[in-house]
């Protein structure tokens, strides 16, 4: 049973960056989607990224060149890179992989 877990939430003032990791314990990637979504309390979860097995990337439109994710399948890891953070993109981070989720990491943008 794979099981991931998110680090690299926290504070951030408006404008900064931040770099988000998910780690998978119990298994591998192996050529599944690896995705990142999001939640803000009384919303539904919502995409924000995604890469494939080739290395193809979707952003979710508001996101579109300021994040960045990547994976790394030799250390099951997959990255979220944000940068231009902006009060909106404050909410709990869950990375995706199949049916599996992440516990989430808090992303907080506020000056």
């Amino acid at each position: 049973q794979v099981q991931l877990l998110e680090s690299g939430g926290g504070l951030v003032q408006p404008g900064g960056s931040l770099r988000l990791s998910c780690a998978a314990s119990g298994g591998i990637f192996g050529p599944n989607d690896l995705g990142w979504y999001r939640q803000v309390p009384g919303k539904e979860r919502e995409f924000v990224a995604l890469v494939n097995q080739y290395g193809i990337t979707v952003y979710a439109t508001s996101v579109k060149g300021r994040f960045t994710i990547s994976r790394d399948n030799a250390k099951n890891t997959v990255y979220l890179q944000m940068n231009s953070l902006k009060p909106e993109d404050t909410a709990v981070y869950y990375c995706n992989l199949a049916t599996t989720w992440g516990q989430g990491t808090q992303v907080t943008v506020s000056s």
